[in-house]
């Protein structure tokens, strides 16, 4: 024989009821022995309490009956409740003239729930043609007098059970029995608390000695983590009664501690079903151990609050604790976590969040006096909290799932280990609760870790990295457990958000769905709103605008990767300002595309500087552009003005030239390295020649480009003016000092032998020669591909997956 048991919402109206009722027919079929135990419908007690308010406080109510009476007839509309409803009518009518009611009353009427579904289910099943009978749980369950959490008085309630049930042949019947009803012995109603169905269930399963309790809900079994907080939580298959039962106290929404105790002392198998997916197994909940190891689940336990009493007066003080707990017992206020100071100058607990009012009032009712000796200076309640419980993770172990919560700038209100070591329980803010569960539920199972990913900036360069992040995705996934997800993009008028990640059609969903662009703080708050963590903005602007907006984004939890310069060439202060920002906020800064596109060049450079190596010169042809243009210019004969307009029609240069011919853009990558060297220069001291003619740099491009032929003169005499089987090279030179405080910058055409390390550059490569104490005149020599939105793209992606390696 088994006992089936049915939630509230399995029982709701619609695809709910539609499902128990199958389940049920198709059990009785395969001539099943079924005891049937029934919880309200729906929100039927919820419902029936607010009409008790409205009713005492003198708030119309009587359309709010009229629903809640169609609601309970809706599923079988010819069922009779004139009975029920007339007796609910005339209690709401009788709080209503009196303004007020009773626990008592209240257990009455919210019982109405429970006693309207089993006559529900009862007479549907005898719609079908089912020996169904209806089972009122007032005769059999017996209690004290403490209504709203009445204690069952167990032997009489099992003699009465195990009497009524000798009397019914199970074989041809199938009893439907209303859970969280009981009475006293005087016949007055009463409940048996929240879950109160749940342990109705039990106890009729432990005096019949079923086979097993089946209790449906509307999940699979028990999860590693609550399903709606955590999308990829995975079904526990098997526990055991102990791991049931520390799950349940610490908070999951599935499992009661009460109700698993009757299972325990009669060794009856629990199993948790889904209405919805009858066949699935579940989760099977008996004696027998997991494994060795057990399992590891998180658990939450929501709106709750923290409260805090402070006072120099606790110091050494003995009895403080008594007397606390003394206070709260009184009032029948549940303690959760508690935490106290090794001063013993404050204590914190938390509470129900309905309960902290009552705590407070009871505690300021306890230490009056000691608040007029001032030894203790403040109560305080902290709401909005909630408990999140970490099963099978000691704080040795808690380690990384710690760090990763304060690397996604959430800090725990309070840490807890429990008696057994093995449980690690957190109070946390509820506004970060949904990211702080999905965070440490990665890091605890090696789920997928999702790391949420902005771009700015989707031109070329950043086009080409998010096609690059598209078809890359499914492969990084696979192999190295990383979700990259790309949730927003923007340009500079619009943006476009999908916390689930954009696809392959985000250019035209960029235009036809995205939104005014307007500031940082719309790509911050959608991030908090969709609770995102693991959070990376990427710049591939080349706006001095944007990169105001750093330290706002690392002070909101971004880590940033930029192929924009300009953030890193800023003033000196600026630059300092930065590297504080990611060092309070322990945020990473990673940029290796500022200089040489997609060649790891800063990363050694940092790497060399970081182990003493004494760097003592950096020089090289910085830009791709300009390497392309006198690499061609050298080696044939041809006119300056020629290759260069060659060089602007294949893309290589600005769509004006003159913002790659004035050396800038090789000036800011020069001080780039010179700062990555702890060297303090400013812009201003790069000495840069400029390519341009004075009388050319003004005026607009078309002007300019018109003029080019005036340009080659000038280079024609400088190629002419060259050593024989020497070349022109465009290039920039850190030197000097380099120990000390600043270097020399240097941007210049210098004319160097064809046969040297810079002489024998091809096509647009650029090429770098690091000097340092160690290897003397031989160079540490860095060649390859030093511009064009694919090696640029792929050198961001390459920062992008070095920062998912890191404990972010």
């Amino acid at each position: 024989m088994k006992v089936l048991k049915f939630g509230g919402k399995s029982l709701a109206n619609g695809d709910g009821i539609q499902s128990v009722i199958s389940i049920l027919l198709n059990k009785i079929n395969k001539k099943e022995e079924l005891v049937v135990v029934v919880s309200a419908r729906g929100n039927a007690t919820d419902m029936l309490f607010d009409l008790l308010e409205k009713a005492k406080k003198g708030d119309a109510y009587k359309d709010d009956f009229e629903s809640f009476k169609t609601y309970q007839v809706t599923p079988y509309p010819t069922i009779d409740f004139s009975k029920e409803f007339g007796f609910l009518e005339k209690i709401f009518e009788g709080v209503n003239l009196l303004g007020d009611y009773s626990p008592k009353i209240k257990d009455l009427v919210t019982s109405y729930g429970e006693l309207m579904a089993g006559k529900l289910i009862c007479t549907l099943l005898q719609e079908q043609k089912v020996n169904a009978l209806y089972v009122d749980s007032r005769d059999l369950f017996k209690t004290d007098k403490v209504y709203g959490e009445a204690t069952l008085l167990e032997e009489i309630t099992e003699e009465n059970t195990k009497k009524y049930f000798k009397t019914i042949d199970l074989a041809a019947t199938v009893p439907v029995v209303t859970g969280f009803v009981g009475a006293t012995l005087d016949g007055e109603t009463t409940s048996t608390g929240n879950n109160g169905s749940n342990y109705s269930a039990s106890m009729i399963a432990g005096y019949l000695n079923a086979e097993e309790l089946e209790n449906y809900t509307i999940v699979s079994g028990i999860y590693t983590a609550n399903p709606n907080l955590v999308s990829n939580a995975q079904k526990i298959d098997h526990l055991s009664f102990k791991e049931a039962n520390e799950l349940a106290n610490l908070g999951d929404n599935v499992l009661d501690a009460k109700a698993i105790i009757p299972l325990v002392q009669k060794n009856i198998a629990l199993r948790i079903k889904n209405t919805f997916e009858p066949e699935s197994p579940g989760t099977l909940i008996n004696a027998e151990p997991t494994s060795k190891n057990g399992i590891k689940a998180i658990s939450v336990q929501e709106d709750m609050a923290l409260v805090s009493l402070e006072g120099r007066g606790l110091l050494g003080k003995v009895g403080i604790d008594a007397r606390l707990f003394g206070a709260l017992s009184k009032e029948n206020v549940s303690v959760g976590i508690i935490s106290q100071g090794s001063s013993e100058r404050g204590i914190s607990f938390v509470v129900n969040g309905k309960d902290a009012h009552k705590a407070k009032d009871a505690l300021g009712n306890e230490f009056n006096l000691d608040f007029l000796s001032n030894d203790i200076n403040k109560i305080t309640i902290t709401r909005g909290v909630a408990v999140v419980s970490i099963l099978g993770n000691s704080l040795s172990s808690f380690n990384t799932s710690y760090t990763a919560l304060v690397n996604n700038n959430i800090s725990p209100l309070l840490i807890n280990n429990t008696v057994t070591g093995n449980n690690v329980c957190l109070v946390i803010e509820n506004k970060e609760l949904r990211k702080a569960v999905n965070v440490m539920h990665g890091e605890i199972f090696g789920i997928a870790k999702k790391i949420n990913v902005a771009v700015f900036g989707v031109g070329l360069v950043g086009g080409t990295l998010i096609k690059q992040v598209l078809e890359s995705k499914e492969n990084i996934l696979k192999r190295r457990g990383i979700d990259l997800n790309v949730f927003a993009v923007a340009n500079s008028k619009k943006v476009y958000f999908n916390a689930e990640g954009i696809t392959t059609t985000w250019k035209q969903d960029l235009k036809e769905e995205g939104i005014s662009y307007k500031g940082i703080s719309e790509i911050v708050k959608y991030a908090q709103a969709n609770h995102l963590g693991n959070l990376i903005a990427v710049d591939n602007s080349a706006s001095s605008k944007m990169t105001e907006n750093y330290i706002p984004l690392i002070e909101n939890g971004f880590n940033l990767v930029s192929s924009n310069k300009i953030g890193n060439t800023k003033s000196l202060a600026y630059y300092k300002e930065l590297r504080v920002a990611l060092l309070q906020n322990r945020k990473q800064y990673l940029y290796e595309t500022n200089v040489g596109a997609g060649l790891p060049l800063i990363d050694t450079i940092k790497l060399m500087h970081a182990s003493g190596e004494n760097i003592t010169r950096i020089k090289g042809v910085f830009s791709g552009t300009l390497s392309y243009l006198f690499n061609n210019f050298s080696a044939k004969d041809v006119k300056f003005s020629e290759v260069l307009k060659e060089a602007s029609d294949q893309g290589f240069t600005e769509p004006d030239p003159r913002e790659d011919l004035n050396g800038n853009d090789v000036g800011r990558k020069l001080l780039i390295l010179a700062r990555e060297l702890d060297l303090q220069n400013e812009f201003s001291d790069v000495e840069i020649h400029n390519l341009i003619p004075e009388h050319l740099r003004d005026g607009d491009t078309a002007s300019f480009l018109s003029k080019l032929n005036e340009l080659d003169p000038i280079y024609q005499e400088i190629k002419d003016n060259q050593k024989p089987n020497h070349v022109l090279r465009y290039i920039g030179d850190l030197h000097g000092d380099l120990a000390s405080d600043k270097g020399v910058l240097e941007v210049k055409l210098v004319s160097v032998p064809n046969d040297s390390a810079l002489g024998q550059v091809k096509g647009a490569d650029s090429i770098f020669e690091i000097y340092t104490e160690s290897y003397g005149d031989q160079p540490v020599v860095i060649q390859g591909a030093g511009a064009g939105a694919q090696v640029t793209a792929r050198g961001v992606f390459g920062d992008i997956m070095r920062l998912t390696e890191l404990e972010l």
